[in-house]
């Protein structure tokens, strides 16, 4: 055998075997990749911070926008979001004790359109504030949207202790999602629905939307109070609520009938829940009344040198919590204003359910 018949055949199995390793290293990292998760970036108006805004008061915007092309109707899922307060030139982290709040929403009326839920009643994707700047759903779980979906960003900028400031900021937003067409097995859909504590303000029933409610059955009640903020909520029994209220020096319990608000179409589960709170809140509370049973208590840190929530605890699980139709439910807000000054209050919960009715 020739020396130069040796040669071509070396290189003609080396070429084999690159070929071989090519092929196994491209099927891995297909494999890798499949569940690969893409992000969008959003960066707010700049927000010019010149004074004290107490919560629910700071400048504030709503901008529009799609995750995809509007030509594309590909099936997406957002699996979490995070912000980061950031400045004027929308890179350079600043301290989160200027977000109020960040909301990710989509369009009612075309996600019933499209999914198939018709127990769908709440516009809200997401919601981060103050004491939790990152959703991460559970393993396996998602929310369905449309590339093509209108989804808009609300943004609130906060200011609780700094007198006098001259600042411009930004929220800096990012959310993650995945392609349908990338996933080795199909996410649980989840949807959104909501419920708040309300605060009578003006009538002698301390129940919102309960026709001659029961105490052992609904729970004590909320107390008379005054709002905050204006947004007044009328119900059937001809009195007025309100989601925003003063909380005076000392700690105050209020409870709030949430049965209709949640709006129940089937039993389903709980796999994530997000809490919005106020400076001095100590804790939320959602009670199953039915059962007698506290399902889950979100309790809050606030600063200890400043005004301010540092940490709020949220609900992450597989498992999930069993929600039934039929049960009725309430939240129990704990607050503990230990200032002498009065303070405003709110406190909103976001439960993310398994979506029985979701088409893809």
């Amino acid at each position: 055998m020739s020396k130069h018949f040796k040669i071509f055949l070396l290189a003609l199995a080396l070429g084999a075997l690159v070929f071989s390793i090519s092929r196994f290293v491209a099927y891995v990292s297909k494999k890798d990749v499949a569940d690969a998760k893409l992000t969008y970036d959003y960066v707010s108006p700049a927000y010019h911070i010149d004074r004290i805004y107490k919560s629910m008061q700071g400048p504030s915007s709503t901008e529009s926008f799609l995750l995809g092309d509007e030509n594309d109707d590909e099936l997406l899922w957002i699996t979490g979001m995070r912000v980061q307060m950031v400045e004027a030139d929308g890179a350079t982290p600043t301290s989160n004790d200027f977000m109020c709040h960040t909301n990710l929403n989509f369009d009612l009326n075309s996600r019933k359109l499209w999914s198939g839920n018709v127990s769908i009643s709440f516009p809200r994707i997401v919601t981060l504030s103050q004491g939790q700047y990152t959703m991460i759903l559970p393993k396996g779980f998602g929310i369905p949207v449309r590339a093509n979906e209108p989804l808009s960003m609300m943004t609130q900028a906060l200011n609780l202790n700094i007198n006098n400031p001259d600042k411009r900021l930004r929220h800096k937003v990012t959310i993650d999602y995945v392609r349908d067409s990338d996933l080795r097995k199909p996410l649980v859909p989840l949807y959104t629905t909501a419920a708040q504590v309300l605060v009578l303000v003006k009538g002698d029933t301390p129940y919102y939307k309960v026709v001659n409610p029961d105490p052992a059955a609904h729970g004590p009640g909320c107390s008379l109070g005054q709002a905050a903020l204006n947004g007044i909520y009328k119900d059937i029994n001809g009195n007025e609520f309100t989601g925003h209220w003063v909380v005076k020096s000392g700690r105050e319990i209020n409870s709030t009938s949430i049965t209709e608000n949640l709006k129940l179409q089937y039993d389903t589960t709980i796999h994530y829940i997000e809490v919005h709170l106020h400076p001095f809140a100590e804790s939320l509370a959602l009670v199953d009344r039915t059962e007698g049973k506290e399902l889950f208590r979100s309790h809050a840190q606030n600063h200890r040198d400043r005004l301010g929530l540092e940490r709020v605890e949220y609900f992450s699980s597989v498992e999930g919590i069993p929600i039934y139709k039929d049960h009725e439910y309430e939240l129990v807000s704990t607050y503990d204003n230990k200032s002498a000054e009065n303070s405003d209050a709110m406190a909103h919960m976001v439960l993310f359910l398994k979506d029985k009715q979701f088409l893809k």
